[in-house]
């Protein structure tokens, strides 16, 4: 909050753009109307402006007494709804031996225009007026300038001390800017870091990027930053608690330590008959199929939000699910197919780092390498607002029910199986089938599986009346009645 000193100084300042001066202490019209003009900041001064309730136009304080009622009243303006976006101000009262001063400290906000009553307020000099059509054009170019992504924001209150500057200045800038320039450049630490969008030099702090990728401890001030896996007895997350570990730190080191996790921990194989003289090995995830989809998770992810990344194993899948659902360009209708990145300084610096490609292809190649090992494909829910979720099935489920050819030496694909199925118009056989092998199934995943809309699934098991939902919501099964029960 600004100082007495201060005070004075902008009381007798030239700078009358920043301040207004009042000795009413009922006009609640100026006092907003002058709160959305310093909120506008149209000379683009990036300073703060202050309303001075006490003092006369002369720059004298005028005696003044304010009492709580007043600053209550004065304070309440940030929250009552008439200027939108809200601004960013702080209310004090301030002593002086001639009288109190009641001082409305305004920050410029990041989000112009800001209107009160649906008008916008600027001031020009000490003039407070309504906005041009042009002025008004000019504050809203602006909105889309200050419109950074959360990673390219800065981590107030961040330094460098909470930086693995060891690792960033042996490693990742030579690789980024290339060794040759990284050793004749001169200039400071922060000034390197802000020349990759590792530091923001207005707010003299790193930014979150650089938190995420290179933090000491980014869950201090991101606290969702980490991965939560559970491995759960069964196929629903009901089952007992088999095993539980938390991967935490910057990404540099969460990220290959995750890499050994998953070759180590979630990639199995065991031997099957190919033939009457011969073996092969069946692998129940393609272990690049598992990183490809974990990676993109860590760099599309919304790190504002508190929930982790979850990576769940159950006896027949994994689910992986991150917060924050489609970003940007990308919505239901087109996805995979178009692509956005939520959090573009993290996607470019996994990139640098070997992790992802950031070619649009990831998720046709996860898709392919899992048909190639004899997996279903996965299972890709967009529907949610708020998270994405990705199921992959085990290739040893899909053999231990019965779907391998054992003549041709490999597994077969379930999903050209189940089009099969559904072009045969015997979408009833592949719900019942399902239902058997999953009796918590969805029912947008049996659409899923079969190519249709959850509302065609429903109305085909209303048809089915040996099939039954007992229970309710997530906590309620499948039931398959046979006629001797009938």
């Amino acid at each position: 909050m600004i100082t007495k000193s201060e005070i004075l100084s902008l009381l007798q300042s030239t700078e009358t753009y920043r301040v207004e001066k009042t000795i009413s202490t009922t006009n609640m019209d100026k006092f907003c109307e002058a709160i959305c003009a310093f909120s506008n900041d149209l000379p683009d001064s990036r300073k703060k402006g202050y309303l001075f309730i006490g003092v006369r136009d002369d720059g004298k304080i005028s005696g003044l007494k304010v009492d709580d009622a007043l600053l209550k009243k004065i304070s309440a303006i940030r929250s009552d709804g008439n200027i939108l976006p809200l601004p960013v101000m702080s209310v004090d009262r301030v002593e002086f031996p001639d009288g109190d001063v009641l001082v409305a400290e305004v920050s410029p906000s990041l989000l112009p225009p800001v209107r009160y009553r649906g008008r916008v307020f600027v001031r020009i000099g000490p003039r407070r007026d309504i906005a041009s059509e042009a002025e008004e054009r000019m504050l809203t170019e602006r909105r889309t300038a200050y419109m950074a992504t959360f990673d390219a924001t800065p981590c107030l209150g961040a330094t460098l001390d909470d930086l693995h500057l060891d690792y960033i200045t042996s490693e990742y800038l030579p690789a980024v800017v290339g060794k040759e320039v990284f050793e004749t450049d001169r200039r400071d630490i922060k000034e390197k870091l802000a020349s990759v969008r590792l530091y923001d030099r207005t707010h003299d702090c790193p930014t979150n990027a650089a938190i995420i990728l290179f933090g000491k401890t980014p869950r201090y001030y991101m606290p969702g930053a980490y991965i939560q896996f559970v491995h759960f007895a069964g196929e629903t997350i009901g089952g007992e608690v088999l095993n539980e570990k938390r991967f935490t730190g910057p990404l540099f080191l969460l990220l290959p330590a995750l890499e050994s996790f998953v070759k180590d921990a979630l990639i199995t194989q065991r031997p099957v008959t190919a033939s009457l003289f011969r073996e092969r090995m069946l692998i129940n995830y393609p272990n690049n199929a598992l990183r490809e989809l974990l990676m993109n998770a860590c760099m599309h992810r919304d790190y504002q939000a508190n929930m982790p990344i979850r990576l769940y194993q159950f006896d027949d899948h994994i689910e992986i699910m991150n917060a924050g659902g489609l970003y940007g360009e990308a919505r239901p209708e087109n996805f995979p197919t178009v692509n956005d990145y939520r959090n573009p300084i993290v996607a470019e610096a996994m990139k640098e780092m070997n992790y992802v490609n950031m070619f649009n292809q990831g998720i046709r190649r996860v898709q392919d390498m899992l048909t190639d090992n004899g997996n279903k494909k996965a299972v890709f829910d967009v529907s949610k607002l708020t998270a994405f979720e990705v199921r992959v099935y085990s290739a040893i489920d899909v053999h231990k029910n019965g779907t391998q050819d054992d003549t041709q030496g490999g597994t077969q694909d379930v999903t050209q199986d189940v089009t099969q199925d559904v072009t045969q118009n015997k979408i009833d056989i592949v719900i019942e089938r399902e239902i058997k092998k999953n009796q918590n199934i969805t029912t947008e995943d049996l659409a899923a599986i079969c190519n249709v809309t959850p509302m065609t699934i429903k109305r085909h098991i209303a048809k089915l009346k040996h099939i039954h939902y007992v229970g309710s919501g997530y906590s309620g099964h499948w039931e398959i009645t046979t006629p001797t029960d009938l």
